[in-house]
């Protein structure tokens, strides 16, 4: 049976939790911080095969001596980039977490990464408060050959089990030409720029 491991990235109170317990059990949760890493796991049948999807989620806040973005990238066979389209840092972030994707699969054998990465604008329900166009959202996508999706996890229980769906299939179909690692691969200029990133004082929700 095919396992498939998708790795939920973003800023803290962008809502990747949110998404997650969604698309697991249907419901939404409002506030929510974890203070450790989680790996949800869920059965899915897609085209008729069997799959073992893991989802990691990793911790809100802050944790000392956790994995880094780089083990995860070498973890996972797909990404989802979670933003919130009610706060352009959040979006910054997506934009950095994606190019470091990008850069560090560069070493990866040539394979079909395109449709391995979604980009994911979260809250469309607080329209109202936007920061973010759907436009920009829409460009940095097409810029870095990213699936786009904007939706709320809070209003919209299909399309967010829709996109999980897609990327699982998506992953299943590339992770054959993955070779597992856990080892981090990247240099100290890498660490030094994920911890620009997250290291920065963030808006919390």
């Amino acid at each position: 049976m095919n396992e498939i491991k998708i790795a939920v990235l973003g800023s803290e109170g962008v809502g990747k939790s949110a998404l997650i317990v969604r698309f697991l059990t249907r419901r939404f949760i409002g506030e929510y911080a974890s203070s450790s890493e989680c790996i949800y796991r869920k059965r899915l049948s897609i085209d008729g095969r069997q799959l073992n999807l893991e989802l990691y989620d990793p911790c809100s806040q802050a944790c000392e001596g956790k994995s880094t973005l780089n083990d995860q990238v070498h973890w996972a066979d797909g990404f989802v980039v979670v933003y919130d389209i009610s706060d352009r840092s959040s979006f910054l972030t997506a934009k950095a977490i994606v190019h470091l994707i990008r850069e560090l699969h560069l070493g990866v054998a040539k394979r079909d990464v395109d449709s391995l990465v979604f980009l994911v604008g979260n809250k469309q329900d607080l329209c109202h408060m936007r920061e973010v166009r759907r436009e920009e959202g829409q460009r940095l996508a097409a810029e870095f050959r990213c699936q786009f999706y904007e939706l709320s996890a809070a209003e919209h229980c299909q399309e967010v089990a829709l996109m999980f769906s897609k990327m699982a299939q998506n992953a299943s179909l590339g992770s054959k030409a993955k070779e597992r690692r856990r080892r981090p691969s990247g240099s100290k200029s890498m660490a030094k720029l994920i911890n620009n990133v997250f290291g920065k004082r963030r808006k919390s929700v």
